[in-house]
């Protein structure tokens, strides 16, 4: 079983994100901080984003911020964090965050939260790196996106042994129990098998 240092948590920067979501981002917050693991993020103060690391802070934990000074710029960044770290580009945010982590949870979210997403599954199912990725599916917000890798599977475009790739709870502590024991398939034993 694994031990996690720091888990990355994506989310939704929007401020629309109603209560149940904001909710839930500050209980996962809590949760890593009570157990000892550190929260890297997207280091900003607004939508889910910021409800997380609040959630984490307000529990004594530790925060990681990565920012773009693009958006720091702008006043977007969580003054509260234990550390935040200034990048040029989002593809050095995303980089340094899977770099700090050990595994990657994703909240609800849109067209960023997804692309981080993928991005970091996709090196997982090449072995680029061996860490786990998880959706915390509030109030059944991921059923459809769930639905459709099974779709995919069907379809023959994701093979069977990555179907699960993607681990999905409702509960933020069966979640990150579930990802602790998640077996990352070796690369060398699907690449060249139909």
């Amino acid at each position: 079983m694994r031990k996690f240092r720091r888990v990355c948590v994506y989310g939704g920067s929007s401020e629309a994100a109603g209560e149940k979501h904001r909710a839930a981002a500050r209980a996962l917050g809590g949760l890593l901080a009570r157990r000892g693991i550190g929260l890297v993020f997207g280091g900003g103060r607004v939508g889910l984003m910021g409800e997380v690391a609040n959630g984490a802070l307000a529990e004594g934990g530790e925060v990681f911020g990565v920012i773009p000074e693009k958006l720091r710029s702008l006043e977007l960044g969580h003054d509260g964090c234990t550390e935040l770290f200034v990048v040029d580009s989002m593809h050095a945010r995303k980089m340094l965050m899977a770099q700090l982590s050990d595994a990657f949870i994703t909240l609800p979210g849109g067209y960023g939260s997804m692309e981080e997403m993928f991005e970091v599954t996709t090196w997982t199912q090449l072995n680029f790196h061996k860490k786990p990725v998880g959706l915390l599916n509030v109030d059944g917000y991921y059923d459809f996106l769930l639905a459709w890798i099974a779709h995919a599977r069907s379809e023959g475009f994701i093979r069977e042994v990555h179907e699960d790739l993607v681990t999905a709870h409702s509960d933020p502590a069966t979640l990150l129990d579930a990802l602790a024991r998640v077996e990352i398939p070796e690369l060398a034993r699907w690449i060249d098998k139909p």
